[in-house]
């Protein structure tokens, strides 16, 4: 199960199931919401926060290139 912290394997989750979006331009509020509809993601809702999201915006953008 993946968890906020697991930024890295989030990434690759996303640009695996979501390959024709361009992380760089994605809002926050859709990237959460993208993470919380992955299988795997089980968290608190709550527990997400601006540097996480920053984090797995990063890792994608890293992953697409």
């Amino acid at each position: 199960m993946l968890k906020w912290v697991d930024t890295l394997d989030i990434a690759i989750e996303l640009y695996e199931k979501h390959p024709d979006i361009d992380p760089q331009w994605i809002s926050f509020v859709d990237l959460r919401s993208l993470v919380m509809s992955l299988e795997d993601f089980d968290d608190d809702p709550d527990r997400c926060n601006e540097k996480i999201l920053e984090s797995i915006q990063y890792n994608w953008i890293k992953e697409k290139e």
